[in-house]
C-alpha cells in the first residue's frame, strides 16, 4: 500500500513457488488470451524471440477488460537479454493528483468503456495469442464493462486515475470527439518521468505491484535477443 511496486533481487522461484506466493494474495486468474504454461495454467509466459519481437511497449493497467480487474501480479525474470528489457511503473494517484482542479471536476463520476479488442480482438487475429474461435467466444464472456475514470483504491481510500491506451474505448455519455481530446489528456501524466519508476531485470529478480493504482510499460530496446517473462495475477474486484 505504501509502495505500490515491489522489487526483490536473487530469487530462485520454482513455477510452483511462483504460483503458491501469489496465491498468498488472492485467487489466480487464468488469461483467456495469453500463452499460459500447460502444468501451471496460472502462469502467463511473456516471451520474445529474435524471430518474434512482442513488447507491451505502452502504458497500461492489466486486463481491466475484466469486469473485476486484477488487484495485482507477480512477475520473474526467466531468460533476459544482455542489455534492454526494462520496466517502468506510474504512479497513477500522484498522476490524479496533479491534474489541473478543472480537469478533476470534469472527469468526477464519469465512466471509461473497457473491451479486449483493441489488443486481443479480431481485428488482431495476426496477435500471436489471438485465435479466431476464442476470440468469438470471448465476446460472449467478456462484454466491454464500464470503469470508473476516478477510481478509489479499496483499501486505502485513495483516488487515482483508472484509464489506459490499451483497453479504453471510449467514455459514457460523451461524444467521440470529446472523448478522444479528453482521453488524450488524461494519459499524459504517465510521461512525466518524476512519477515513475524505472526497473533494470537480473536474473532472479521479481516484481510484485498493486494493478489498481499503477501502469506499467515493458520498454522495448533489445531487439534480436530472447526475453522471456513469466506472471501470475491476483483476482480484483469491480472497480469503484
Amino acid at each position: 500500500m505504501d509502495h505500490k511496486v515491489l522489487f526483490f533481487r536473487n530469487q530462485e522461484l520454482t513455477s510452483a513457488q511462483h504460483v503458491e506466493y501469489g496465491k498468498a494474495f488472492g485467487e489466480l486468474e487464468i488469461h483467456p488470451f495469453t500463452s499460459n504454461l500447460e502444468e501451471q495454467p496460472e502462469i502467463i509466459v511473456l516471451e520474445s524471440t529474435p524471430e518474434n519481437f512482442v513488447a507491451a511497449e505502452s502504458w497500461h493497467s492489466d486486463v481491466t477488460f475484466r469486469e473485476c480487474p486484477p488487484k495485482g501480479s507477480v512477475l520473474v525474470g526467466r531468460v533476459l537479454p544482455p542489455y534492454g528489457g526494462d520496466t517502468a511503473w506510474a504512479d497513477m494517484q500522484l498522476a490524479y493528483e496533479r491534474l489541473s482542479d478543472d480537469l478533476k471536476e470534469q472527469i468526477e463520476g464519469l465512466y471509461a468503456i473497457h473491451s479486449y479488442e483493441k489488443v486481443f480482438g479480431a481485428n488482431r487475429t495476426g496477435h500471436r495469442h489471438a485465435v479466431d474461435e476464442v476470440v468469438e467466444k470471448a465476446k460472449e464472456q467478456y462484454p466491454p464493462q464500464r470503469h470508473p475514470i476516478v477510481r478509489t483504491h479499496p483499501e486505502t481510500g485513495i483516488k487515482s486515475l483508472f484509464i489506459n491506451r490499451n483497453f479504453v474505448t471510449g467514455s459514457v455519455g460523451m461524444t467521440q470527439d470529446v472523448c478522444r481530446s479528453r482521453r488524450h489528456r488524461l494519459y499524459e501524466p504517465v510521461n512525466r518521468l518524476e512519477i515513475t519508476c524505472r526497473f533494470r531485470w537480473q536474473p532472479g529478480s521479481v516484481a510484485q505491484w498493486d494493478n489498481r493504482c499503477t501502469q506499467h510499460y515493458a520498454i522495448p530496446d533489445y531487439g534480436g535477443f530472447h526475453r522471456r517473462m513469466e506472471r501470475v495475477t491476483m483476482i480484483g474486484d469491480r472497480p469503484r
